[in-house]
């Protein structure tokens, strides 16, 4: 059996004028920020830093807030000292602070979305993207950068690790609203790639507004 097609027009508040511009997807966006999961590696600090110029919201770095809330100790040094429970809740705190704070970029650390009050609080004020990236594209970058900056792979085997982090991760980092491979492209092509995948989802999910 084959539908029936009417015949009448469209009102033109029955459906979405394509968005145009980055403001119009930053206007579409309204109080939400956009947060930027994924594993280490995948790019989030700097494909973020470039999506929040483009979008003219303001930027912010989980772990670098949570060093300056911990007067300047690395991640690493909290780690060795305190643990990772220590730092994870400081990380839960910090986040939750930020996307109270009005709308803006925030780019996540790896183990940021794993944790079940954050991701509630990601959902209500944010619009989430996973970078994804594959393990080849990641370990490269890990490495061009050192291991000694990444407390979760040290130790013996940190590719042995990093595998296992990717399969304890992976199926959660699935739940954001939006999945964007991150590739061995440069930092603009991956930024315009989030930005139409961004505005593809607003369009899709954004209820029209009546002329």
């Amino acid at each position: 059996m084959h539908a029936s097609i009417s015949s009448e027009q469209p009102t033109k508040s029955s459906f979405k004028q394509p968005m145009t511009s980055d403001l119009e997807i930053r206007s579409e966006l309204g109080s939400r920020s956009v947060v930027l999961v994924g594993i280490m590696g995948s790019g989030k600090s700097a494909v973020g830093q470039r999506l929040a110029t483009r979008l003219e919201m303001a930027f912010a770095d989980a772990d670098t807030e949570i060093v300056a809330t911990a007067n300047g100790m690395s991640i690493p040094e909290m780690f060795e000292k305190y643990g990772e429970g220590h730092f994870r809740l400081l990380e839960r705190k910090v986040i939750a602070r930020l996307l109270n704070s009005g709308p803006l970029l925030l780019a996540t650390g790896g183990g940021a979305f794993m944790d079940a009050s954050t991701r509630a609080a990601v959902r209500m004020l944010s619009v989430s993207i996973w970078l994804k990236a594959e393990f080849g594209v990641l370990l490269e970058r890990i490495n061009r950068r050192g291991i000694s900056a990444r407390p979760m792979l040290r130790g013996s085997d940190p590719a042995e690790k990093l595998k296992r982090l990717m399969d304890e991760r992976y199926p959660i980092y699935g739940m954001a609203d939006l999945t964007i491979e991150s590739t061995n492209m440069s930092h603009d092509e991956m930024v315009s790639k989030v930005v139409e995948a961004l505005r593809g989802f607003l369009r899709r999910t954004t209820p029209a507004r009546s002329s």
